[in-house]
């Protein structure tokens, strides 16, 4: 009898600081795995952490608790960020596919059988659109539209809408994602630049299960001013058609204080509008530095080629909770 060979499916988990939310998170993915394995016995599943500099005895808990497949902790050196921790526990998978998700249970684990089953069916990549975010705060809700809308209408790759890091993709895609160069990711940038027609499955996004977002409005902020400058000249380019505008605006109100001048006489010029036009075109001038700046501390970033991460352990921890330490 010709033996099955099993596929590997990893769930790809960035931590930091999350001890107070490992226990609910065993509980709600315990029998979805236990699914998993049912369903498909081709499929092999297991778990992925990747923790990004915890303090809280986040990778302690891990590993203290009963896990019904194998285990396997990505112990970062320090805090690199969430996009970093995704980075590192791709670039260490060797599996067939790998699903992203967090450990809040926003996204339902429920999902993740459909997404195996549309895998099976051929597709590279699978993800999870939220079609209902009322749990999340109105202003997170109309930060999160607004940046959608503006980074789809100013940059040639188009993120799509309401989709986040909850997502499956196939080996090949996972291979592409760890081919590319740059130190600095907008990972869900990344995943659209590589392609492969996706498959969505629609849900609504749950609210959290414990703990509290390590993300602050000034991380949002931040993480969305990487994505526009990562993926679009644009900021960069509107900046030659303001000063082309506001030159030929001085061109024409200068004509008119000559054409003016030669007819009526010689005016007095005021004083305030001229503080005024001085402050107005003084801060155009350092708007248009900061985009500048930006830019250029992306590719002083680049060039000193600093790996994105640097993992300090790795643990791997059998089925029903025996730990071996590599």
């Amino acid at each position: 009898m010709t033996q099955v060979q099993k596929r590997s499916l990893a769930i790809l988990v960035p931590v930091f600081n999350e001890a107070e939310s490992i226990s609910g998170f065993a509980r709600g993915m315990a029998s979805v795995l236990d699914d998993l394995w049912r369903r498909d016995v081709e499929l092999v599943p297991r778990l992925v952490f990747v923790d990004d500099g915890s303090r809280d005895g986040t990778v302690e808990v891990i590993t203290k608790t009963v896990w019904p497949v194998d285990v396997q902790v990505i112990v970062l050196s320090r805090n690199f960020g969430k996009e970093a921790a995704m980075t590192a526990g791709l670039a260490r998978l060797v599996d067939d596919a790998v699903v992203i998700m967090d450990i809040d249970l926003q996204d339902p684990p429920e999902l993740i059988h459909e997404m195996v089953r549309a895998w099976s069916n051929g597709a590279k990549v699978v993800l999870g659109r939220r079609v209902d975010r009322s749990d999340d705060g109105i202003i997170k809700r109309i930060s999160a539209h607004c940046f959608y809308r503006l980074h789809n209408s100013i940059s040639n790759i188009h993120i799509p809408y309401n989709v986040g890091d909850f997502r499956l993709m196939d080996r090949k895609v996972i291979d592409v994602v760890n081919q590319l160069p740059e130190n600095r990711r907008f990972m869900k940038g990344l995943f659209a630049w590589v392609g492969f027609e996706p498959v969505y499955l629609n849900y609504k996004r749950r609210s959290r299960d414990a703990g509290v977002s390590k993300f602050t409005t000034w991380r949002l902020w931040r993480l969305a001013i990487e994505g526009i400058t990562s993926f679009s000249e644009v900021p960069l380019v509107v900046w030659s058609y303001l000063g082309g505008l506001i030159a030929l605006s001085s061109f024409v109100y200068a004509s008119v204080i000559v054409v003016r001048t030669l007819l009526f006489g010689l005016d007095v010029p005021g004083y305030a509008s001229q503080i005024t036009i001085i402050l107005f075109l003084g801060g155009i001038q350092l708007l248009g530095i900061g985009v500048l700046g930006e830019y250029i501390g992306r590719v002083y970033s680049e060039v000193k080629r600093r790996p994105p991460f640097v993992i300090s352990d790795e643990i791997h921890i059998s089925a029903q909770g025996s730990d071996d330490e590599v």
